[in-house]
C-alpha cells in the first residue's frame, strides 16, 4: 500500500472516531495533529532491510499540543489504522502507569468500541511490578515441607523484631489474597502502596527468574499478563520500561512498529536516570552470602570455577574498603564538618576528572566485578540447563537460581558504576565530561549499622546524546507530543534535551489549546518587597501574602511550593479557620486526599491542596475543583543536583552560559506545566498567582512569560494594588 493510501485511510479512521461519538468534539487543532500522525505512521520504512537496499527513511513528529486538544484521539485513531494497514503494532509510552491505565481502562476501550476495525491492545509493566509467587511462598512459610533452601534467612536475620513480623504480616496477607482472587498480583493493583523494602523480596524480576523452567510458571502473574499482550495491535508501555527493554525483546523492535511518546518532555530525564549508576561501598555483607550461595550452587552444577567464588568475595570486600578508606581521607574531615547537615553529603569531581589515587582501586573493582559476573553466568547457565533436563527438580533449582539473581544486580551495578567513573573525554570531539560524585551518610541501622556510608555515583550530563545513541538510532516511525515541548515559545530546547536537534527525520508542529485564555483566565505576579533571592525574608512575606489570597478561596484551589520549608511555614502559619480547609501533601496518601478535596468541593465548601512539584503536573481538577493556582516561587531545578551542576560547569567551560541555556528553559516548561493546572475545560474560570517579582522585572522573566497560555496578565503589590503588566 502506497503512503499516501495508509495515511488516507489513517485521517478516515480519526473522522470516524469524532463522528461516531457525541463524547469526542471535533475540533481543528485536534485534526491537525491527526493529520501529521497519519503522514508520519505512513512515511517510515519499518521491518528488514536487504543488504544493498536503500536506506531506511525515519520520520519523526514532535507535536505539542496545548490542553485540550484532546491528543489521545488524535494520535490513536490514526496510528491503529495506520498499523493495521501496514501489518504491524503500535506502542503507546506514557510517563506514568497512571497514564498507561488511563489509555486501557478509557481512552482504548472507547476508541475500539466505534472503530470499524476490531484491534486488540494490552498494558505492558516490567516484571518488577508483579509478585513472584515462588519467592512469596518461601518468605511466608507457605513452601512445601521439606524444602531448606530459603532465600531470605540473612535478609531476615538483619532486621529488626518488629520490621520481621510486619513483613510476615504482609507477606501473609498476599498469600491470602492471592487464593481468593481479590488480588491479581499486579503491585499497582494493592490497596494501599507497599513500602519498597517489604515488596522488593517478593518482587518478579528478571536476575532471578527462571521464566518457563519455573514450577509456578503457568500460574506466575506477570507472564499471565504477558500472554495477554499476544496478537495485540496497541501495547502501552511507560518510559521506564522502554528504557530498560533497550536491546531485548520484551517489547516490539523500535525499528518494526508506530511509536508514539506521550508526555514525551519527560523522556530526556527518564533516559539519564536510566544510564545512571551507583554503588554502596560501606555494606558489604552480601558479598559474603553471594559468594556462599555461588560456591554451594556451583558446586552442585558441576560449575568447577565457582570454588573461586569465596575469593573474588573477598577481594571485591578489601577493594571496598580501600576505596572507602582513601575516600575518607580525602573528604572525611569534611564530612564531619557537615554531619549537622540533613540528609547526605556530597561531594562532586569537577569536570569528572578521578583523582589518580582512586583510577587503581576503581579499576580492580571492575575487574573483579566483572569476573565475579562471569562465574554466576556460568552457573545460571548450568542451572537453566538442569532444569530444562531435570523437570522434577525444577522447583529446588528455581529456587537456588532465585537465591544467586536476588544479590546479582548489586554486582552489575558496581560493574556499571565503576565503568562510567573510569570514563574519560581522551579526545576533543569526546570532550563532555560525566558527572562524578560520592555521597557521605552516617548509617543509622542495617547490616552494618554504626558506620559511615559511602556511596559512589555517576552518570552522563548530556540526555540528548545519550538517546540519540542508544534509543533514536533504532526508531524508525514515531510521534513525540506533550502540552508542554516548547520552551520560551521555542522547540530548540526540547529539541536539544531530546537529541532529535538536527536530525532530518524530524519535524515540529505546536497545535494551539482550543481554550481561550485571554477570556477565561488571569495570571497574576504578585511583586512582594522581599527579593527571592533573599530566602527567609521572601518567605516570611510570600506567606503572608498567600494566605490572604488563600482565605479568598470560595471553591477548590491549588498552591505550589519549590521547598519542603517553604510549604512547612506556610502550613504553621495557618489559622484555626483555614487550617480546616488546607489538605497539604503527605500528610494523607494522594490518593485520599484528592477524593477528600473532590468530596469538600462537591459538598459547596472550600478546598485547598498544598503540594509540590509532582502536584504540578498530572494532576486534572476541572472546573471548581482548582478555580486558583498559586505559585510560591519560581519553580528553577534544585540547587544541589550534581548532574546539573556538572552540566552547568562544563558549559561554562566551552564558553556558554548555563542560566540562559538550561536553567530557564526548564524552568519555562515547568512554569507552563504549574500554570497549565488552572485552565482543564471550556467553562473553567480561573486565576494563577505566582509570587515571584522576577517574572515582570527580569529579562529571563518575560521570556518565561512568553512559554506560558496567553492568560491575560496583571501585577499586583504587595500591598494588593492591580496594575496593567
Amino acid at each position: 500500500m502506497l503512503p499516501d493510501d495508509i495515511s488516507r485511510l489513517a485521517l478516515d479512521a480519526f473522522d470516524h472516531a469524532v463522528n461516531a461519538s457525541g463524547s469526542f468534539r471535533d475540533r481543528p487543532g485536534q485534526r491537525l495533529m491527526a493529520e501529521k500522525v497519519a503522514q508520519i505512521f505512513s512515511l517510515a520504512t519499518l521491518g528488514k532491510i536487504e543488504e544493498g537496499g536503500d536506506e531506511p527513511i525515519r520520520a519523526i513528529a514532535v507535536i505539542q499540543a496545548g490542553t485540550g486538544v484532546g491528543k489521545s484521539l488524535a494520535y490513536c485513531a490514526p496510528a491503529i489504522a495506520a498499523a493495521l494497514a501496514r501489518n504491524t503494532r503500535v506502542m503507546i509510552s506514557t510517563a506514568t502507569v497512571a497514564l498507561q491505565e488511563q489509555l486501557v481502562n478509557k481512552d482504548l476501550p472507547a476508541l475500539a468500541a466505534i472503530l470499524p476495525q476490531d484491534f486488540r491492545f494490552g498494558l505492558a509493566k516490567g516484571r518488577g511490578r508483579y509478585v513472584c509467587k515462588l519467592k512469596l511462598s518461601r518468605h511466608a512459610g507457605t513452601a512445601d515441607e521439606g524444602e531448606d533452601d530459603d532465600l531470605f534467612t540473612d535478609e531476615l536475620a538483619a532486621a529488626p523484631l518488629h520490621v520481621m513480623q510486619a513483613r510476615s504480616t504482609f507477606y501473609a496477607s498476599l498469600v491470602r489474597d492471592l487464593a481468593s482472587g481479590a488480588w491479581d498480583g499486579d503491585r499497582d493493583n494493592l490497596a494501599q502502596p507497599p513500602e519498597s523494602d517489604f515488596w522488593s523480596p517478593v518482587a518478579a524480576e528478571a536476575s532471578s527468574c527462571t521464566s518457563k523452567h519455573c514450577p509456578v510458571y503457568n500460574q506466575c502473574s506477570y507472564f499471565e499478563k504477558r500472554k495477554e499482550l499476544v496478537g495485540a495491535q496497541v501495547i502501552v508501555v511507560n518510559h521506564d520500561l522502554l528504557m530498560s527493554s533497550l536491546g531485548s525483546r520484551m517489547l516490539p523492535e523500535l525499528d518494526n512498529c508506530l511509536l508514539v511518546l506521550d508526555e514525551g518532555h519527560h523522556l530526556p530525564v527518564v533516559a539519564l536516570d536510566h544510564f545512571a549508576a551507583s554503588m554502596d561501598l560501606s555494606r558489604t555483607l552480601w558479598l559474603e552470602t553471594l559468594a556462599t550461595r555461588a560456591r554451594r550452587t556451583g558446586g552442585l552444577m558441576n560449575v568447577s570455577e565457582a570454588s573461586d567464588a569465596p575469593r573474588l568475595a573477598a577481594q571485591l570486600r578489601q577493594g571496598m574498603v580501600d576505596l572507602s578508606r582513601l575516600l575518607m581521607d580525602m573528604h572525611g574531615q569534611e564530612f564531619k564538618n557537615s554531619r549537622s547537615a540533613h540528609g547526605p553529603v556530597r561531594f562532586r569531581l569537577p569536570r569528572g576528572h578521578l583523582p589518580e589515587a582512586l583510577d587503581e582501586p576503581l579499576r580492580l573493582l571492575s575487574v573483579l566485578a566483572d569476573s565475579f559476573l562471569a562465574l554466576l553466568n556460568e552457573i545460571a547457565k548450568a542451572l537453566r540447563t538442569a532444569m530444562r533436563d531435570q523437570p522434577d527438580e525444577a522447583r529446588r533449582l528455581s529456587i537456588l537460581y532465585a537465591q544467586l539473581g536476588m544479590l546479582s544486580p548489586r554486582l552489575e551495578k558496581m560493574q556499571a558504576t565503576t565503568e562510567l567513573l573510569l570514563k574519560s573525554a581522551e579526545t576533543e570531539q569526546d570532550s563532555v565530561p560525566v558527572a562524578k560524585w560520592f555521597t557521605f551518610e552516617t548509617s543509622d541501622g542495617g547490616m552494618d549499622s554504626g558506620m559511615v556510608v559511602i556511596k559512589a555515583h555517576a552518570s552522563p550530563i548530556l540526555p540528548g546524546t545519550t538517546l540519540r545513541n542508544n534509543f533514536w538510532s533504532r526508531v524508525r516511525a514515531a510521534v513525540v507530543t506533550s502540552a508542554t515541548l516548547t520552551s520560551c515559545g521555542q522547540f530548540d530546547f526540547y529539541l536539544r534535551e531530546s537529541g532529535l536537534q538536527n536530525d532530518e527525520a524530524v519535524t515540529a508542529l505546536e497545535v494551539a489549546s482550543p481554550f481561550d485564555y485571554a477570556s477565561q483566565g488571569r495570571f497574576v505576579t504578585v511583586e512582594t518587597r522581599a527579593d527571592p533571592k533573599q530566602a527567609e525574608a521572601f518567605t516570611v512575606e510570600m506567606v503572608q501574602c498567600l494566605l490572604g489570597d488563600v482565605a479568598q478561596v470560595e471553591h477548590g484551589a491549588l498552591c505550589l511550593f519549590t521547598s519542603r520549608e517553604q510549604m512547612r511555614q506556610a502550613v504553621a502559619a495557618l489559622d484555626g479557620t483555614l487550617r480546616g480547609t488546607v489538605l497539604v501533601q503527605g500528610e494523607l496518601p494522594r490518593t485520599v486526599l484528592l477524593q477528600r478535596h473532590r468530596e469538600r468541593v462537591e459538598a459547596g465548601g472550600a478546598s485547598v491542596i498544598f503540594g509540590m512539584q509532582s502536584f504540578g503536573e498530572g494532576l486534572d481538577l476541572p472546573g471548581q475543583l482548582c478555580e486558583s493556582v498559586f505559585i510560591a516561587k519560581l519553580p528553577f531545578a534544585p540547587p544541589d543536583d550534581p548532574v546539573g551542576e556538572a552540566r552547568a560547569e562544563w558549559l561554562r567551560s566551552v564558553g556558554r552560559d548555563p542560566f540562559s541555556e538550561l536553567v530557564v528553559p526548564a524552568t519555562a516548561i515547568r512554569l507552563a506545566q504549574w500554570a497549565g493546572r488552572a485552565i482543564r475545560l471550556e467553562t473553567d474560570r480561573a486565576f494563577v498567582y505566582c509570587y515571584d517579582r522576577r517574572l515582570v522585572n527580569t529579562s529571563y522573566g518575560k521570556r518565561l512569560l512568553q512559554g506560558l497560555p496567553p492568560f491575560l496578565q496583571q501585577r499586583r503589590s504587595a500591598a494588593g494594588v492591580v496594575t496593567p503588566p
